[in-house]
């Protein structure tokens, strides 16, 4: 997992309604910290950094988003706006949230647990983070 891609998860159909699963070797990291963002104010973005070590898998499970990818050199922006479509994120990258539908949920699976010392939340500070 060297780049930001979207991936497909399981859809099983029922006239009652779908269900998409994740299971452990679905993806290319152990997940070990699930949350989600939701009530986004329109015009609010969320993200605004990157991992030195973590990655993460992200899931528009209702509504829409998009979610801006920048590796220091180019940008990409993926819409997210399906459950069982994810965006994997691999560490060292740029992330940014925003453009949040009403009811927008935005859930994430991440490699690790909180570390602050695994963010770095100033852009100029990634740059140099990248060089380096």
């Amino acid at each position: 997992m060297s780049t930001p891609k979207r991936i497909v998860l399981p859809k099983i159909e029922d006239r009652r309604g779908n269900l998409s699963v994740i299971e452990e070797d679905s993806l290319p990291f152990k997940f070990k910290r699930v949350y989600y963002l939701y009530d986004v104010p329109s015009g609010a973005s969320r993200g605004g950094h990157a991992h030195c070590k973590q990655s993460a898998l992200l899931i528009a499970l209702s509504g829409s988003f998009d979610v801006k990818i920048k590796n220091g050199i180019s940008v990409e922006i993926f819409t997210l706006n399906k459950p069982n479509e994810g965006l994997l994120i691999p560490n060292g990258y740029w992330r940014e949230l925003d453009n949040f539908s009403s009811g927008g949920i935005c859930l994430v699976l991440a490699s690790g647990a909180f570390e602050e010392e695994d963010y770095i939340r100033d852009y100029k500070e990634y740059l140099k983070f990248k060089r380096s």
